[in-house]
């Protein structure tokens, strides 16, 4: 038996390193795009292209505008003269925002009224938009902290009134920089989208250049062909995975906080089960074009339907219940649990038996198939 399963990972890995090509696609193309990606794909909102109308022209409003630029916030691109100006750079997409101070804003604050001022955001990207308003109100905030204490030391008064504050804190991401929540993330994308793929013209390869007919006349058994295809291209993912593992650690200081070897042995357990559906799909198909395009409809719901790019309790019930048959969604768990959380086999159990249960049932699945071709 393991002299059979070695012929097959030699003709597997000989198939597969042949071509120069091949070997950028599976060792270079993953850990190029996850790192394109990785700088790309950010929630955090700086530099806001900002027009400012300011009517008011005094000391008090050039302070407000001081303030919504000491950050790295907003940027100041352009001055208005006229509100008629203000829907024009709007409409061209100039400005993300236009600050407008109106006339007698200065006034009301040396008097002690409530001044006022308008933000007016594009709001065409929602997401942009509510962070964009979350930085002016925490500016806003600190320039009239700010303000009352200048009032009260007018008056003599050196202590400042009591109020009650909120101090929050981020348990595992202080600073809350995205990019410890998509680096991991696209590490598992990369992987599924790959092992998928590669693995899914595995058997129609076989097939379209007729050496199908030669493993049919071999003694290999069902179980014997599936880790012959599966091994190599485990192999090649672990490879991948580490490359991508230290380009997030150098480039983007993302660090493994948790277990290195727990790490791999989940992984392997991803893998299993990537490998198991994509020959699902290859015995299924008759050519690699078939291949190719029913992994693309299992690859874009699977992303979508990960928790990577939207929170599974947002969605309705039907499609939560359906993401526990996408092992992506658990892997995700997982690799964020060790990454960025530093919890084992105690916290992450549940994640580990569901993804352990796809896996064994894609393998399952994909020998019956198999036996049902070579019938």
């Amino acid at each position: 038996m393991l002299r059979r399963i070695q012929r097959m990972l030699i003709k597997e890995f000989l198939q597969m390193l042949r071509d120069p090509r091949m070997r950028v696609v599976i060792f270079g193309v993953p850990v190029i795009q996850m790192t394109i990606m990785a700088f790309a794909l950010t929630t955090d909102v700086m530099n806001i292209r900002t027009a400012v109308l300011d009517m008011d022209k005094t000391p008090a409003s050039r302070e407000l505008i001081e303030s919504f630029t000491a950050g790295n916030y907003f940027r100041i691109s352009s001055y208005l003269q006229s509100d008629r100006e203000l829907s024009g750079v709007l409409d061209r997409g100039d400005v993300r925002a236009v600050l407008q101070i109106p006339s007698g804003f200065g006034k009301d604050i040396h008097s002690e009224r409530t001044a006022t001022f308008q933000l007016i955001t594009d709001g065409t990207d929602s997401n942009s938009t509510a962070i964009a308003l979350g930085y002016a109100g925490m500016i806003v905030s600190e320039y009239s902290d700010a303000r009352q204490m200048d009032r009260l030391a007018r008056k003599g008064i050196t202590t400042k009134p009591v109020q009650i504050e909120t101090v929050s804190r981020a348990w595992f991401n202080p600073n809350q920089e995205s990019r410890f929540y998509y680096v991991p993330s696209l590490i598992a994308t990369m992987l599924f989208i790959f092992s998928l793929m590669l693995t899914s013209i595995g058997i129609v390869r076989e097939k379209e250049i007729g050496t199908i007919e030669q493993v049919m006349v071999t003694p290999i058994r069902s179980l014997e062909f599936i880790l012959g295809k599966t091994i190599p291209y485990m192999i090649t993912g672990y490879i991948s995975m580490t490359i991508m593992l230290c380009v997030a650690f150098v480039v983007f200081d993302v660090h493994v906080r948790g277990s290195l070897p727990f790490l791999y042995a989940v992984t392997g357990i991803y893998l299993v089960g990537n490998m198991g559906l994509a020959l699902i799909i290859s015995g299924s198909a008759s050519t690699q074009q078939q291949a190719l395009l029913t992994s693309f409809l299992v690859l874009m719901p699977s992303v979508m339907l990960s928790g990577f790019m939207f929170p599974l309790n947002n969605m309705p019930d039907p499609v939560r219940y359906a993401t526990l048959f996408n092992p992506m969604r658990w892997y995700l768990e997982i690799l964020r649990g060790i990454v960025m959380k530093d919890v084992g086999l105690a916290v992450l159990w549940p994640a580990i038996t569901a993804q352990a249960g796809l896996s064994l049932t894609f393998l399952i699945v994909a020998a019956a198939r198999f036996k049902k071709t070579l019938s």
